[in-house]
Formats: structure tokens, sequence, C-alpha cells
């Protein structure tokens, strides 16, 4: 997989009861800029040593069970950071950020070239949900017997390879190939300073079609799964089974574990499940 030029940001969204372990850890090789009291130094190296800064956001509007990390903190290449998750976390969002700079302007979405939200590093409480692209880890604890769900999701498009493993035996959900530089033209973007496309928006989040009734975003007369199925999607196969060009010789596909669309549940390889009874931990790994 090819190396990027990022500092990368990870981000936890969320939506206490008994815990669950999450461990993430950032497996990326990535060309370092070194960070002073979380500023980056504006001299690139080429160490293979990237701080990142994970953050946690709980959707106030789902529940109000938080993880027990702060909405924000650091965390090198090649490190793991493990934090305790309550049994009944609804509604959590993990993902990264990239090539972030929170030294100036306005804390936001705009300090980070994908993956920004609300409040800097920080993320908001409220409206910190992440700016696409970004490859998001999913997750809905089960409550009253029901199964743990969890998903790599595609939906708003892609900007780091990701893996959700865990400690039971049950299925990996992932999305383990780097998908931006080979990202259809419409789709590609946004792009480092060296031209490197850092990311792959899906149709929807490319604003490919009209937003409010559109088969790309799954709205309008397009709501439902049988109005909305994968064949109208635009690219839905780069992101869910489409073979890049170097690897076809491998028969090795891009992501068809992860959620590609709003109604991927039907392909049977985009939602997984965990019985909650065996209080899995998980642990989520950028660049697997």
């Amino acid at each position: 997989m090819k190396s990027f030029v990022a500092t990368v940001v990870l981000a936890v969204l969320a939506a206490k009861a008994s815990a669950r372990t999450f461990t993430v850890y950032n497996n990326c090789p990535f060309t370092v800029w070194y960070v002073l009291r979380a500023v980056r130094h504006p001299t690139r190296h080429t160490d293979f040593i990237t701080v990142v800064r994970p953050a946690i956001f709980t959707d106030l509007n789902v529940g109000t069970a938080t993880p027990s990390q702060p909405t924000g903190w650091e965390q090198a290449a090649y490190q793991s950071v493990s934090f305790s998750v309550p049994d009944n976390w609804q509604a959590g969002r993990i993902w990264g950020r990239r090539d972030c700079d929170f030294s100036t302007g306005t804390p936001g979405p705009n300090q980070c070239l994908d993956g920004g939200c609300n409040g800097g590093l920080l993320c908001d409480p409220h409206t910190g949900t992440g700016v696409p692209p970004a490859t998001v880890a999913e997750f809905t604890l089960g409550i009253n017997g029901a199964p743990d769900n969890y998903d790599v999701s595609l939906v708003d498009g892609y900007n780091l390879p990701l893996r959700i493993d865990n400690n039971k035996g049950c299925h990996v959900a992932d999305c383990p190939v780097d998908l931006g530089p080979n990202c259809p033209d419409p789709l590609k973007g946004p792009f480092d300073s060296t031209g490197f496309p850092v990311g792959c928006k899906s149709a929807c989040a490319a604003g490919l079609g009209d937003p409010t009734n559109n088969p790309n975003c799954c709205t309008g007369t397009h709501n439902t799964p049988a109005t909305c199925p994968p064949s109208g999607v635009q690219y839905y196969s780069y992101f869910s089974a489409y073979p890049l060009p170097e690897r076809t010789a491998f028969g090795e596909d891009n992501c068809p574990n992860s959620y590609a669309y709003a109604y991927d549940e039907s392909s049977g390889t985009a939602l997984w499940t965990c019985d909650s009874s065996l209080a899995a931990d998980y642990t989520i790994t950028f660049c697997p």
C-alpha cells in the first residue's frame, strides 16, 4: 500500500453500564509532521512516526452513555490507546482526520484536510459528526438481548484504510485498501500539498444529482431499500467489490466487507453482528 503524507487525526463519535474495552491502533507509516504542544512543525520530515489526535463524540439524540476517553488526545504511529465503552453505547462512530493544523484559525472542520469536525481537536458533542470524506467505524452495542451491530462505513466516502476486529471470533469488518489513487475522477479528493488524493467521496457526498431526490443518497422517491438498490448508486462497485487494477491479478476486491451506501444490508457483507452476551472487546486499526 502506498504511504500517505499526512497528519492523521482519529475521531470517535459515540452515541455508563458495564464496560467493554475498545482499542484504537494507528498502523499508518506516514511521513511525519512533528508536533509541539499539538501544533505541527512547519518542517516536513521523513521519519515514520506520526502523531495522531483521536477524539470522542456522543450523539445525545440517540443516547447519553459515553466512553471513558475525553473528546481528544494525541497518539503516535504504531501506538495503541485503549478505553472503556459502556455496554449501552449507541450510534458510536470512529474515524480518522487527515492533515490537520489546530494552531491557527477558528476551531472547526477546516482545520483538517478531510474528516474535520466542529470544535477542532475536540469534536463538539452536539454537532461534531465529521465532514466527508471519511472512513467510519460504526457501533451500536446490544442492549436487552439485542446483538452488537458494527460496520465500516463508506457512505460518506473514504479517507483511510480501516479494520474492526474483536476478541470473540465475530466477523471482521474492513476496508483494507487505499481507494484514493484509483478513485473515479468525479469522486477523487481532497488532495494534499503534493497533489496526492487523500480521499474518495461517495457519489452522494460528491454532489452527483439532486440531493433531495437522488438514488445516490437514497432520498426523495428513492428513500426505501426497494427504490434505492445498489444498482442505482453511481460507483457503488468501486467501493464494495471492484478490483483495483494493480490487485486484479491477485483476485482481491476493494472493500466488500464495508457498508457502501445507505441500504447496503442487502449485500450480506455490510452490517455485522456479534452476540452481546459475549461482551466482545473491539480493536479499530487504521492502515491494517
